[in-house]
């Protein structure tokens, strides 16, 4: 199966793809039409070859994708509340003038903030608070190997717990037609409902299926950082030592991860590779439900719109924005 360029994410009522070059983001409103938002996006590191060297390229991508991620959360959350403005207006039976609203770039640093912020605290700092109780301090590989360990179970809890209210289930269910869209894409099928519906939900090249490859990066690299602090230093790592040293080396750790992501791309039909991302397909079996066939012909006009594909076999009427 070749390995191409295209993937995305869900967001409200609607699922965010992306290209070489466009994004595109598609939202079913309560009419039944799809509005689609297009725009061109070229990566920072395909625009400056500085950024494209290798582990350097994966940080970029990193801190992008979030951005961008958020970006498309607020776009069809917006979406979203000018429909409700709608119907409220048409139930008063007043005419519905919408507000002009421009970009605010520095809320949308903000929310990144933030984001970053909850999950370094959440995932990162917490690990590391409850690896240090049960005093394994002096052996960096053990210490690591356990706040690894606890760094899993608090993701797999946080995404079972999200996924046991119902708004989530429709976007995970967005998610899952998200994957199903783009697998039908990569065996060259006709974007049709009945061709996507045709596969899984589980797609080995989303960031879960690579958590365990993450995981185990983490914990070489940062059991390597503690060892040689404990040599120059004489004594190992304080709590807050540690995590300043690992916070450090979050860069490294992203820019690896992306590294073997490409990698895994390319050789997923590798025994090993196969191994590596077992788990993250299990994990998607929270992360993914099963969609409809309107949330699958979302999904397929998100993908056609960012890859720039004709849309004349669709029926639905979309706007664009």
């Amino acid at each position: 199966m070749p390995d191409l360029s295209v993937g995305g994410q869900a967001v409200i009522e609607g699922v965010m793809m992306r290209s070489k070059d466009r994004v595109a983001t598609a939202v079913r409103i309560p009419s039944g039409e799809i509005m689609v938002k297009t725009e061109d996006y070229i990566s920072l590191s395909k625009r400056h070859k500085i950024l494209n060297i290798p582990i350097l390229r994966g940080v970029v991508t990193f801190f992008e994708m979030m951005v961008l991620g958020i970006k498309t959360l607020n776009i069809s959350a917006d979406i979203a509340f000018k429909e409700m403005e709608k119907e409220e207006a048409a139930v008063k039976g007043e005419e519905y003038k919408p507000e002009e609203k421009k970009s605010n770039n520095l809320v949308l640093a903000g929310t990144v903030i933030f984001a970053l912020a909850v999950g370094i605290l959440m995932f990162f700092f917490l690990p590391l608070a409850i690896a240090s109780l049960l005093h394994v301090d002096k052996d960096a590989l053990a210490f690591n190997l356990i706040a690894g360990g606890f760094r899993v179970m608090i993701f797999i809890a946080y995404v079972w717990v999200i996924s046991q209210f119902g708004e989530f289930k429709r976007v995970f269910q967005y998610h899952g037609a998200e994957h199903k869209s783009i697998y039908a894409y990569e065996n060259g099928e006709d974007l049709t409902t009945d061709n996507v519906g045709k596969y899984t939900t589980l797609h080995p090249r989303c960031g879960t299926s690579f958590i365990l490859i993450v995981v185990l990066i983490a914990i070489l690299i940062y059991a390597i950082a503690d060892t040689i602090f404990a040599v120059v230093t004489g004594a190992p790592p304080t709590l807050l030592e540690r995590f300043g040293v690992h916070f450090s080396l979050l860069p490294l750790v992203a820019g690896g991860s992306y590294e073997l992501l490409k990698l895994s791309g390319k050789t997923r039909d590798n025994k090993l590779t196969q191994m590596l991302i077992k788990p993250g397909l299990w994990l998607q079996k929270i992360t993914t439900k099963e969609p409809s066939p309107d949330q699958m012909e979302v999904a397929i006009v998100a993908l056609e719109a960012a890859l720039g594909m004709s849309e004349t076999h669709l029926t639905v009427k979309r706007t664009c924005l």
